[in-house]
């Protein structure tokens, strides 16, 4: 539930230091693999964890989380069996903040109060829905806030003001602002100007933001974290799943090599005190 969002944020706050919130697409490139990466991300310093749900048309996304929605797919996964895979997650591990990203579609079909209910018994905390806009909140948004689900919005940076109000309305757990104009993975942000949009973020809720898009290496983490309440990092990940398969299989040093990328980001945002 969205207290372990809150919590976690405010558990930072203490600390005096951003989080890492890493991405991986649920079932890439297998359920196995991926259960076994997840249960690795919060040992190896991940703070909060988010989990694509396998989708054919990711629109937003670049082609490194196109191609590990697609290996997901092709291995089996669907979202019944992501929340399966969350629940044997949460079995080891009830204190990380488990969020849900991806697109409206595979939740309709599920059907949006039956799907609400399932990620809630699994252990999810929030969901990140990309494609479902403030008009829309009736759809899913509010019925998710009311059973105590985190129901994160993106600000990108062509957002005005009068456009942010409508994003910030319902938004819980965090703010995620989307630091380039573009797909995931697109182009690396600049920290000056990822400064200036998240203080004037800061202007408008009291809400933790999180930064992502384009963020791949331990360097570019620490200096957004500087700027930023946590740094979101996915596409690299993936891409490191993607560099270590054996054929369409995963390969034996596929879950060491992206654990470790993740502890390289984090002890980078650990070192990068906030001002």
């Amino acid at each position: 539930m969205r207290e372990r969002i809150e919590g976690r944020f405010a558990d930072l706050r203490a600390e005096g230091r951003a989080g890492l919130v890493t991405f991986l697409c649920g079932g890439d490139p297998d359920p196995e693999t991926s259960l076994k990466l997840i249960r690795g991300l919060p040992e190896a310093g991940a703070d909060l964890i988010e989990i694509g749900m396998p989708f054919s048309d990711p629109m937003a996304d670049g082609p490194s989380i196109q191609a590990g929605n697609l290996r997901a797919l092709k291995a089996g996964m669907t979202l019944p069996r992501l929340l399966d895979l969350v629940r044997a997650f949460r079995r080891d591990d009830d204190a990380t903040p488990v969020i849900l990203m991806g697109y409206y579609n595979p939740i309709h079909r599920y059907g949006p109060t039956r799907f609400l209910d399932d990620a809630i018994d699994a252990g999810v905390d929030g969901l990140i829905v990309v494609d479902l806009p403030p008009e829309e909140d009736g759809e899913l948004c509010l019925p998710a806030l009311d059973k105590g689900l985190a129901f994160v919005r993106l600000a990108t940076p062509t957002t005005d003001d009068a456009r942010l109000s409508a994003v910030l309305a319902n938004t819980a757990g965090f703010i995620y602002y989307v630091s380039i104009t573009g797909i995931t993975g697109a182009a690396a942000p600049v920290a000056t100007r990822v400064g200036e949009a998240v203080a004037r973020l800061k202007r408008h809720t009291d809400l933790p933001v999180g930064v992502g898009f384009g963020i791949r290496e331990p360097a570019q983490a620490a200096e957004i974290a500087r700027q930023a309440d946590a740094a979101v990092v996915g596409s690299a990940l993936v891409d490191l799943v993607r560099r270590n398969l054996d054929g369409d299989a995963a390969g034996p040093g596929l879950v060491d090599a992206v654990l470790g990328k993740v502890r390289d980001l984090a002890e980078a945002v650990r070192g990068a005190r906030t001002p």
